[in-house]
């Protein structure tokens, strides 16, 4: 059990590396848009990842530290780690089949707009001129 004076430093440690990453995620946001260094820009295929894990990083950090997961018995961690896994394997399921739904409705609206000549008109009002 920590003393009133050890818990107050170990939230404030956790404050200071949440802060730091914090600072790390905009300062590589800025960077990699060019609003740092102006006409400079980074990779998609770098500046996404390090995002996505400094995110994941604070995430674990604040459940772990915060909500004090780390001193819990194992499953108990786990009953609480393994949902938001089968949360997150839902979030990419459902992106992946809108992407595939928003395919198939381009495809249709793409059919849809093949123009088909009509036939002769036809009219349904009758025609005032008598043939011969």
């Amino acid at each position: 059990m920590l003393s009133h004076a050890e818990g107050i430093r170990v939230v404030y440690r956790g404050l200071g590396i949440l802060a730091a990453v914090t600072v790390v995620e905009v300062a590589i946001a800025l960077l990699a848009n060019g609003h740092i260094i102006e006409g400079w820009y980074m990779s998609k295929w770098i500046y996404v990842p390090l995002m996505i894990g400094m995110s994941l990083f604070k995430a674990w950090f604040i459940v772990f530290e915060f909500m004090h997961m780390k001193y819990e018995v194992k499953g108990l961690a786990m009953s609480v780690v393994l949902p938001v896994l089968l949360l997150v394997w839902g979030v990419i399921a459902f992106m992946q089949e809108g992407g595939a739904w928003r395919a198939r409705r381009d495809k249709i609206k793409d059919f849809n707009k093949v123009q088909v000549t009509p036939a002769a008109p036809t009219s349904l009002v009758p025609s005032t001129t008598k043939s011969l």
